[in-house]
């Protein structure tokens, strides 16, 4: 933030603490969040080349006020220095509800992939799903454009209560991945077999499976660069009572890694642990 007066800027994130969800009830979405920040910010005086530092207090960024109204607290160290302070209460305050903003909208939309429940038009989705992959299957694969892009390899590991059958079965039987997905889907799964789950944001191809074992897919998502594909492993290791699902992936854009971690962890780990939750007890 700059003016005749000065020159400010944010130069540490101090606290966040809070937490933000997101449930889908009746088909849409329903966001709750409530965040405490604090933000440290420096500047200078143009005229004397004094420096000042201060504070930014954003004590409830929650869904109950839209982002004009959140309170925004801007406070200074003692000494002189309040043609900054004033600099960041106003051109300040406005980029930091404009960062806020920019937040909220990713938290809607990048971080919800999946997420709606379906309706009584899943039939007709699901039927253009199945029909916009059987034309790609006929389509020649496209020359790969040869672009390079940073990449990192995620490993994760979760425990299930369940079989490894029964495991096995929720990642390659449509009807199991559309229950925990709550969208539809399209699945062939066999070697060369292609899929599509979350309406269509996620994508790819089975390479390898062994059953009740492994399970080897090319994985993308619908908003990582065009024609790049994460490898992605599956390992079914049984334990006592349990089942322990080992996931190795390859390739993904670095800018995604934690996108690909709130995918799994989130969207696939913890949905198809309260699928077998409800399947325990309806049994």
């Amino acid at each position: 933030m700059e003016n005749e007066a000065g020159r400010c800027e944010i130069s540490e994130l101090k606290q966040v603490e809070g937490e933000a969800s997101c449930n889908s009830r009746k088909g849409k979405l329903i966001f709750f969040y409530e965040w405490n920040i604090k933000l440290a910010w420096k500047g200078t005086v143009k005229e004397s080349g004094a420096k000042h530092k201060g504070l930014i207090e954003i004590p409830s960024l929650s869904e109950e006020n839209e982002v004009s109204d959140t309170e925004v607290n801007v406070s200074k160290k003692k000494g002189d220095g309040e043609i900054l302070k004033d600099l960041m209460r106003t051109t300040g305050t406005a980029k930091v509800r404009e960062a806020l903003g920019e937040y909220l909208k990713a938290l809607k939309t990048e971080f919800t992939t999946g997420m709606i429940l379906p309706t009584k038009a899943v039939a007709t989705q699901e039927l253009t799903l199945q029909r916009k992959l059987n034309e790609n299957m006929l389509q020649a694969s496209p020359v790969a454009l040869g672009v390079r892009i940073p990449t990192v390899a995620l490993h994760l590991t979760e425990l299930f209560d369940t079989t490894v059958e029964q495991l096995y079965s929720i990642f390659t039987v449509k009807e199991l991945v559309q229950k925990f997905s709550k969208s539809p889907a399209v699945l062939e799964a066999e070697r060369g077999g292609k899929f599509q789950m979350f309406d269509g944001n996620i994508s790819g191809e089975y390479v390898e499976l062994v059953t009740n074992r492994k399970i080897i897919m090319k994985w993308r998502c619908r908003n990582w660069p065009e024609e790049h594909y994460a490898t992605v492993e599956l390992n079914f290791v049984p334990a006592p009572g349990q089942v322990e699902l080992q996931l190795d992936c390859k390739g993904v854009p670095v800018c995604k890694e934690e996108n690909m971690k709130f995918c799994w962890q989130k969207q696939h780990f913890e949905e198809i642990k309260g699928l077998l939750e409800l399947t325990a007890q309806n049994a």
